[in-house]
């Protein structure tokens, strides 16, 4: 065991699962976040570490007082945190701004944004006040916080909003030993990235199918952000498909 202790949203599925397992297997102690309690339970087999490892937590992140409650958990429990990958997020399918419903931009808002705000909050909030004091936020933006693809409103402006909210948390978190950094994920294989193998939108108006990389190069970049000690931070990192159409995109 490291003795560190890691908080890891959507660890239910795709990146949060891959990265949640890595942890663990490293010898983190990891909170796991998600709405399906089963399937919390599942990432925890996979990674073949004891149960007394791991805080399984059933939270809907857009809620406060679930995420205040979270957090006591996590204080009770292991008395710390060390790392936090505020990774949970959605999408929708791509629709024009115009015919984007206030619900399906809400929904966006309240995970991406609100959500990873809450989640943010609460770990700087307790990492503010432990002995030894710091800690590090990690930041799940997205190619999107650069670009953004054709018909996606409410995701691309929740993924740049991540970039302001990372800054400010950088800046914020100075005086606490509070380092903050974002990775920008490109195209790596997930339920969320499946349908890029038979055409996804792209500038020009066409479908094409899009390169993925293994999820697993993400679990292990994340790691290399977390354990870094204080004193350092990875302030932006972007990972990709190499040969996705990021670079001249559109």
């Amino acid at each position: 065991m490291t003795g560190k202790v890691a908080l890891i949203t959507g660890a239910s599925s795709g990146i949060g699962r891959a990265t949640a397992v890595t942890f663990l297997k490293a010898g983190y102690r990891v909170v796991l976040v998600g709405r399906r309690e089963a399937e919390l339970a599942a990432t925890l087999a996979m990674s073949g570490a004891p149960a007394e490892a791991a805080l399984l937590s059933p939270t809907d992140v857009t809620d406060p007082a679930a995420v205040d409650a979270l957090f006591a958990a996590i204080e009770s429990r292991f008395g710390r945190l060390d790392v936090v990958f505020n990774n949970a997020g959605v999408a929708i399918l791509s629709t024009l701004v115009g015919d984007t419903t206030w619900e399906q931009w809400k929904k966006v808002v309240d995970v991406n944004l609100n959500g990873a705000f809450l989640v943010a909050r609460g770990a700087f909030n307790l990492m503010r006040r432990q002995s030894p004091q710091g800690g590090r936020i990690i930041n799940n933006g997205s190619i999107s916080a650069h670009v953004p693809r054709p018909g996606s409103v409410a995701y691309t402006a929740t993924k740049h909003a991540i970039t302001g909210l990372t800054r400010s948390i950088s800046l914020d978190g100075r005086p606490f030993s509070i380092a903050c950094g974002q990775i920008d994920i490109g195209n790596a294989a997930s339920d969320m990235t499946a349908a890029m193998q038979k055409g996804v939108p792209q500038a020009n108006g066409t479908l094409a199918p899009e390169p993925t990389m293994h999820v697993q190069n993400v679990a292990d970049a994340v790691l290399h952000m977390a354990a870094l000690p204080l004193e350092a931070n990875i302030q932006f990192m972007t990972i990709m498909a190499t040969n996705m159409p990021f670079i001249g995109r559109g």
